[in-house]
Protein backbone atom coordinates (compact mmCIF):
# COMPACT_ATOMS: atom_id res chain seq x y z
CA UNK A 1 0.00 0.00 0.00
CA UNK A 2 1.74 3.49 -1.18
CA UNK A 3 0.30 6.61 0.07
CA UNK A 4 2.03 10.34 -0.23
CA UNK A 5 -0.26 12.04 2.72
CA UNK A 6 0.04 8.76 5.14
CA UNK A 7 2.60 7.54 6.54
CA UNK A 8 1.62 3.05 7.13
CA UNK A 9 3.42 0.49 9.22
CA UNK A 10 2.10 -3.15 10.16
CA UNK A 11 3.93 -4.44 13.17
CA UNK A 12 2.63 -7.18 16.01
CA UNK A 13 -0.41 -7.46 14.88
CA UNK A 14 -1.17 -3.71 15.01
CA UNK A 15 -1.11 -1.52 12.29
CA UNK A 16 0.08 2.41 13.02
CA UNK A 17 -1.26 5.14 10.49
CA UNK A 18 0.24 8.33 10.80
CA UNK A 19 -1.27 11.43 8.92
CA UNK A 20 1.89 13.02 7.06
CA UNK A 21 1.99 16.63 6.41
CA UNK A 22 3.58 17.95 9.33
CA UNK A 23 4.24 21.33 7.50
CA UNK A 24 0.10 21.40 7.00
CA UNK A 25 0.22 20.62 10.71
CA UNK A 26 -1.39 17.53 9.26
CA UNK A 27 -4.56 19.30 7.89
CA UNK A 28 -7.07 17.19 6.31
CA UNK A 29 -7.72 17.67 2.25
CA UNK A 30 -9.15 15.58 0.04
CA UNK A 31 -6.21 13.90 -0.73
CA UNK A 32 -5.72 13.22 2.90
CA UNK A 33 -9.33 11.82 3.17
CA UNK A 34 -9.53 9.41 -0.06
CA UNK A 35 -6.15 8.17 1.77
CA UNK A 36 -7.48 7.54 5.20
CA UNK A 37 -11.10 5.56 3.19
CA UNK A 38 -8.69 3.12 1.50
CA UNK A 39 -6.05 2.32 4.63
CA UNK A 40 -8.96 1.55 6.98
CA UNK A 41 -10.81 -0.47 4.21
CA UNK A 42 -7.45 -2.48 3.46
CA UNK A 43 -7.02 -3.07 7.25
CA UNK A 44 -10.76 -3.95 7.91
CA UNK A 45 -10.11 -6.87 5.48
CA UNK A 46 -6.63 -7.84 6.63
CA UNK A 47 -6.68 -10.59 9.07
CA UNK A 48 -3.47 -9.81 10.15
CA UNK A 49 -4.31 -6.82 11.96
CA UNK A 50 -5.93 -6.89 15.23
CA UNK A 51 -5.75 -3.05 16.31
CA UNK A 52 -4.78 0.30 14.98
CA UNK A 53 -3.15 2.93 16.22
CA UNK A 54 -3.80 6.77 14.65
CA UNK A 55 -1.28 9.62 15.07
CA UNK A 56 -0.22 12.59 13.27
CA UNK A 57 3.21 13.48 11.98
CA UNK A 58 5.49 15.87 13.92
CA UNK A 59 5.61 16.82 17.37
CA UNK A 60 2.73 19.74 16.93
CA UNK A 61 -0.50 18.39 15.42
CA UNK A 62 -2.24 15.17 15.79
CA UNK A 63 -4.67 17.13 12.90
CA UNK A 64 -4.88 20.70 13.48
CA UNK A 65 -8.21 20.65 11.16
CA UNK A 66 -9.39 20.90 8.02
CA UNK A 67 -7.41 22.44 4.68
CA UNK A 68 -8.91 25.96 4.93
CA UNK A 69 -7.32 26.61 1.16
CA UNK A 70 -9.92 23.95 -0.16
CA UNK A 71 -12.83 24.83 2.29
CA UNK A 72 -12.90 28.81 1.44
CA UNK A 73 -13.51 28.05 -2.27
CA UNK A 74 -16.37 25.30 -2.04
CA UNK A 75 -20.02 26.33 -3.09
CA UNK A 76 -22.78 24.99 -1.10
CA UNK A 77 -23.45 21.86 -2.95
CA UNK A 78 -19.53 21.31 -2.92
CA UNK A 79 -19.53 22.00 1.40
CA UNK A 80 -22.91 19.41 1.69
CA UNK A 81 -20.86 16.97 -0.41
CA UNK A 82 -17.80 16.98 1.39
CA UNK A 83 -19.04 16.86 4.99
CA UNK A 84 -21.67 14.08 4.12
CA UNK A 85 -18.79 12.39 2.14
CA UNK A 86 -16.44 12.78 5.51
CA UNK A 87 -19.01 11.74 7.87
CA UNK A 88 -18.72 8.59 5.71
CA UNK A 89 -15.39 7.71 6.19
CA UNK A 90 -15.42 8.65 9.50
CA UNK A 91 -18.29 6.29 10.72
CA UNK A 92 -16.44 3.65 8.49
CA UNK A 93 -13.24 4.58 10.93
CA UNK A 94 -16.28 4.06 14.05
CA UNK A 95 -17.91 0.66 12.95
CA UNK A 96 -14.49 -0.85 11.49
CA UNK A 97 -15.07 -4.19 13.94
CA UNK A 98 -11.11 -3.41 15.11
CA UNK A 99 -10.09 -1.38 17.96
CA UNK A 100 -8.49 2.09 16.46
CA UNK A 101 -6.59 4.19 19.53
CA UNK A 102 -6.31 8.00 18.86
CA UNK A 103 -2.40 9.05 19.78
CA UNK A 104 -3.22 12.47 20.26
CA UNK A 105 0.18 14.08 20.27
CA UNK A 106 -0.65 17.78 19.78
CA UNK A 107 -3.38 20.04 17.97
CA UNK A 108 -7.07 18.23 17.43
CA UNK A 109 -8.67 21.29 16.21
CA UNK A 110 -11.77 20.97 13.94
CA UNK A 111 -11.98 18.43 11.60
CA UNK A 112 -8.85 16.64 13.97
CA UNK A 113 -10.97 16.40 16.52
CA UNK A 114 -13.85 14.86 14.98
CA UNK A 115 -11.47 12.18 13.10
CA UNK A 116 -10.06 11.45 17.17
CA UNK A 117 -13.80 11.35 18.12
CA UNK A 118 -14.25 8.42 15.49
CA UNK A 119 -11.38 6.39 16.79
CA UNK A 120 -12.57 3.73 19.86
CA UNK A 121 -10.46 5.09 22.39
CA UNK A 122 -8.02 8.68 22.92
CA UNK A 123 -5.01 8.95 24.27
CA UNK A 124 -3.72 12.13 24.38
CA UNK A 125 -0.22 13.74 25.03
CA UNK A 126 -0.18 16.30 27.92
CA UNK A 127 0.31 19.01 25.02
CA UNK A 128 -2.47 17.92 22.96
CA UNK A 129 -5.38 20.54 22.24
CA UNK A 130 -8.93 20.22 21.33
CA UNK A 131 -11.61 22.33 20.18
CA UNK A 132 -14.06 22.45 17.42
CA UNK A 133 -13.16 26.43 15.88
CA UNK A 134 -15.58 26.13 13.02
CA UNK A 135 -17.77 28.92 14.37
CA UNK A 136 -14.83 31.31 14.36
CA UNK A 137 -14.69 30.91 10.65
CA UNK A 138 -18.21 31.01 9.81
CA UNK A 139 -19.21 27.80 9.79
CA UNK A 140 -20.09 24.65 12.06
CA UNK A 141 -18.26 21.11 12.41
CA UNK A 142 -18.98 18.81 9.37
CA UNK A 143 -17.51 15.59 10.19
CA UNK A 144 -20.14 14.77 12.58
CA UNK A 145 -18.85 16.79 15.71
CA UNK A 146 -22.20 18.47 16.50
CA UNK A 147 -23.01 14.55 16.57
CA UNK A 148 -20.28 12.48 18.54
CA UNK A 149 -18.85 15.31 20.97
CA UNK A 150 -22.55 15.36 22.74
CA UNK A 151 -22.66 12.24 22.97
CA UNK A 152 -19.04 11.89 24.22
CA UNK A 153 -19.02 14.29 26.83
CA UNK A 154 -22.88 15.57 27.07
CA UNK A 155 -25.10 18.59 25.62
CA UNK A 156 -23.89 21.16 27.67
CA UNK A 157 -20.13 21.09 27.58
CA UNK A 158 -20.27 20.41 23.88
CA UNK A 159 -22.74 23.39 23.46
CA UNK A 160 -19.66 25.52 25.23
CA UNK A 161 -17.08 24.55 23.32
CA UNK A 162 -18.56 24.39 19.62
CA UNK A 163 -20.56 27.67 20.67
CA UNK A 164 -17.26 29.39 21.71
CA UNK A 165 -14.85 27.69 19.64
CA UNK A 166 -12.78 27.96 22.17
CA UNK A 167 -9.97 25.49 22.67
CA UNK A 168 -9.37 22.82 25.80
CA UNK A 169 -6.17 21.25 26.79
CA UNK A 170 -5.57 17.72 27.55
CA UNK A 171 -6.27 17.51 31.14
CA UNK A 172 -9.57 19.39 30.61
CA UNK A 173 -10.70 16.98 27.97
CA UNK A 174 -10.04 14.33 30.04
CA UNK A 175 -11.80 15.94 33.21
CA UNK A 176 -15.03 16.03 30.64
CA UNK A 177 -14.45 12.50 29.00
CA UNK A 178 -13.07 13.26 25.53
CA UNK A 179 -9.90 11.41 26.69
CA UNK A 180 -9.30 8.34 27.83
CA UNK A 181 -5.99 8.76 29.27
CA UNK A 182 -3.11 11.98 29.44
CA UNK A 183 -0.10 10.89 29.26
CA UNK A 184 3.62 12.59 29.28
CA UNK A 185 4.26 12.88 25.22
CA UNK A 186 7.67 10.46 25.47
CA UNK A 187 4.88 7.92 26.48
CA UNK A 188 2.14 8.37 24.04
CA UNK A 189 2.45 5.66 21.71
CA UNK A 190 4.27 2.94 24.38
CA UNK A 191 0.77 3.91 26.24
CA UNK A 192 -0.98 3.26 23.10
CA UNK A 193 0.47 -0.03 22.16
CA UNK A 194 0.22 -1.12 25.61
CA UNK A 195 -3.55 -0.53 25.52
CA UNK A 196 -4.10 -2.00 21.95
CA UNK A 197 -2.27 -5.45 23.61
CA UNK A 198 -4.56 -5.50 26.30
CA UNK A 199 -7.59 -5.29 23.76
CA UNK A 200 -6.05 -8.25 21.78
CA UNK A 201 -5.50 -9.94 24.20
CA UNK A 202 -8.74 -10.63 24.23
CA UNK A 203 -11.38 -12.80 22.02
CA UNK A 204 -11.64 -10.70 18.14
CA UNK A 205 -14.50 -11.63 18.18
CA UNK A 206 -16.40 -10.63 21.54
CA UNK A 207 -14.46 -7.38 21.01
CA UNK A 208 -15.73 -6.76 17.84
CA UNK A 209 -19.25 -7.84 19.07
CA UNK A 210 -18.78 -5.50 22.02
CA UNK A 211 -18.17 -2.47 19.96
CA UNK A 212 -20.86 -3.25 17.99
CA UNK A 213 -23.14 -3.27 21.23
CA UNK A 214 -22.27 0.38 22.58
CA UNK A 215 -22.47 1.70 18.88
CA UNK A 216 -25.72 1.02 18.22
CA UNK A 217 -27.03 0.65 21.29
CA UNK A 218 -26.55 4.66 21.39
CA UNK A 219 -29.02 5.15 19.53
CA UNK A 220 -31.25 2.96 20.65
CA UNK A 221 -33.85 3.35 23.87
CA UNK A 222 -32.47 1.27 26.67
CA UNK A 223 -34.87 -1.38 25.90
CA UNK A 224 -33.88 -2.03 22.45
CA UNK A 225 -30.36 -2.01 23.48
CA UNK A 226 -30.21 -4.54 25.97
CA UNK A 227 -32.14 -6.43 23.23
CA UNK A 228 -29.05 -6.08 20.93
CA UNK A 229 -26.93 -6.97 23.59
CA UNK A 230 -28.75 -10.60 24.51
CA UNK A 231 -28.73 -11.01 20.79
CA UNK A 232 -25.07 -10.46 20.28
CA UNK A 233 -24.31 -12.35 23.37
CA UNK A 234 -26.30 -15.30 22.19
CA UNK A 235 -23.91 -14.74 18.71
CA UNK A 236 -20.70 -15.34 21.15
CA UNK A 237 -21.96 -18.69 22.54
CA UNK A 238 -21.96 -20.04 19.13
CA UNK A 239 -18.49 -19.38 18.84
CA UNK A 240 -14.95 -21.21 19.08
CA UNK A 241 -13.32 -18.20 21.24
CA UNK A 242 -16.43 -18.80 23.94
CA UNK A 243 -15.61 -22.18 24.26
CA UNK A 244 -12.10 -21.75 24.32
CA UNK A 245 -12.45 -18.61 26.66
CA UNK A 246 -14.39 -20.80 29.23
CA UNK A 247 -12.45 -23.62 28.81
CA UNK A 248 -9.44 -21.50 29.55
CA UNK A 249 -10.86 -19.97 32.60
CA UNK A 250 -11.89 -23.64 34.11
CA UNK A 251 -8.29 -24.83 33.21
CA UNK A 252 -6.56 -21.61 34.63
CA UNK A 253 -4.92 -21.10 31.78
CA UNK A 254 -4.34 -18.37 29.19
CA UNK A 255 -6.77 -18.34 26.32
CA UNK A 256 -5.68 -19.34 22.93
CA UNK A 257 -8.10 -16.88 20.84
CA UNK A 258 -8.65 -18.14 16.78
CA UNK A 259 -11.21 -15.37 16.24
CA UNK A 260 -13.71 -18.42 15.02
Amino acid sequence: MGYTTLLFEKRGGIAYITVNRPEKLNALNRKVMEELKACFEDVGHDDEVKAVILTGAGEKAFVAGADINELAVQTPMEGKETSLAGQRILRSIENLGKPVIAAVNGYAFGGGCELGMACTLRIASENARFGQPEVKLGIIPGYAGTQRLARLVGKGRAMEMISSGEAINAREAYRIGLVNQVVPAKDLMSTAESLARKIMANGPLAVKLAMEAVNHGMEMTQEEGEFLEATLFGLCCTTADMKEGTRAFLEKRPAQFTGK
